[in-house]
């Protein structure tokens, strides 16, 4: 279960702070006129259609784009020095998933994607010519890279999701779809949080309403979730991440074609070419092992601050403390540690520092903010962290407030 965890957390990229659907507007938020004209829905029919889908067949292809707005060269450097150079350019890909789906943290990827149910999934990644395939059939998880001929296999642990899900109520959702990125944004919504039905669109020839997924709070990098809903069958068919700081979407993943018919059993069929280099995983790994510090879960506590979009997070156990609520939580870690200064760090780190940290003073003291156009942290010089889907100004109003 831990080797699917790590996957999908790289799947899902970014956190989002937290909706609860108690208290979703009931207020009738009518589809816009548009193409195509649709019946009148509400915000709350439309979350109850979701959470009703029960869509167990599929296949088709869809785009997943991301923008974290992280320096990526700077950042890749600075790792590459860190850890010798291994996966950088000119380095080999690992074939495991939990290391190759990391690519999806950035750029525009094409992934076709077909499901027959909880026991056979497959997704291939696609790169020009290349690709790379994650099959799960039964009690297998197969991984193939076209380009080494490289294979990774391990036995699927008993009642495991799909290689690449999500938990969730359901158990098994595909991997990394609009569906799966909707459910983890709608399981927990309140009264910091605006849900409204805002017209109709065509994603892959289908009819969908459009939900449109607003803070309430000032302070959040949050600026909208928007995501098409088929209006026959309730699937999620495209999902889009805004930013306050605008420019392209955080995360865009829809489907460009998508047939809800049962695929062909031998899609899900995988035999290692003749003399191909066989991978044997283990899926209870260790924690720390292929560079996992946290053996695929974040920090206790922390699933507040991410709105439930952590991998496994269990809250309320300390180490961590929770400030604010809804979209504008922030978590608060003491590492108990003063922070080394730059100088005395491997320039490779201080390159890692210069390319996305800015230093910032106040009366807690002074520390270095991480940023990207979702999640910012806090790094104090006295050891305090300060991590959430907020914008600077607030995590240096809770460091302020906390000294």
């Amino acid at each position: 279960m831990a080797q699917t965890r790590k996957a999908s957390r790289y799947i899902v990229p970014v956190a989002v702070a937290g909706v609860a659907a108690a208290t979703i507007g009931l207020v009738p938020a009518l589809a816009a006129s548009g193409d195509p004209d649709l019946p009148e829905i509400t915000a709350q029919q439309l979350i109850e259609k979701i959470a009703a889908s029960d869509t167990q067949t599929l296949s088709g292809t869809f785009r997943i784009s991301t923008d974290l707005g992280l320096p990526l060269e700077g950042l890749t450097s600075g790792l590459g020095g860190l850890a010798g150079g291994t996966g950088g350019a000119g380095g080999s890909a690992s074939v495991d998933p939990s290391e190759r789906l990391t690519q999806l943290v950035s750029g525009s990827h094409t992934l076709r994607v077909a499901a027959d149910g909880p026991e056979r999934q497959k997704l291939t990644l696609l790169d020009g010519s290349d690709e790379y395939s994650l099959i799960h059939n039964g009690d297998d998880v197969w991984a193939y890279d076209s380009k080494s001929k490289e294979v990774f296999h391990e036995k699927a642990p008993a009642g495991a999701d799909a290689p690449g899900a999500h938990e969730g109520p359901k158990g098994k959702e595909l991997p990394g779809t609009p569906k799966q990125l909707a459910d983890e944004v709608l399981k927990a919504a309140g009264d910091t949080t605006s849900i409204t039905v805002d017209g109709t669109a065509k994603v892959a020839g289908r009819d969908a309403y459009q939900l449109v997924i607003k803070p309430k709070q000032s302070g959040s990098t949050v600026e909208s979730v928007k995501i098409a809903v088929d209006a026959a069958n309730g699937t999620p068919l495209k999902f889009t991440l805004s930013s306050v700081e605008g420019g392209k979407p955080v995360v865009d993943a829809g489907f460009t074609k998508v047939d809800f018919s049962k695929p062909a059993a031998s899609d899900f069929t995988f035999k290692a070419p003749e003399g191909a280099k066989v991978t044997e995983g283990g899926a209870e790994k260790a924690a720390g092992e292929k560079g996992d510090p946290f053996g695929g879960q974040l920090p206790e506590g922390l699933e507040d601050a991410f709105g439930g979009f952590g991998p496994g997070l269990d809250s309320g156990k300390g180490g961590v403390n929770v400030i604010g609520e809804g979209w504008t939580t922030i978590a608060k870690i003491d590492t108990g540690a003063p922070v080394p200064g730059t100088d005395e760090a491997p320039k490779e780190f201080q390159g890692l520092l210069d390319s996305f940290g800015d230093k910032v003073t106040g009366p807690f003291g002074s520390g270095t903010l991480f940023k990207t156009k979702i999640v910012n942290a806090l790094l104090t010089d006295d050891g305090k962290v300060y991590v959430g889907a907020v914008t600077k100004d607030a995590l240096v109003d809770a460091a302020n407030a906390g000294k």
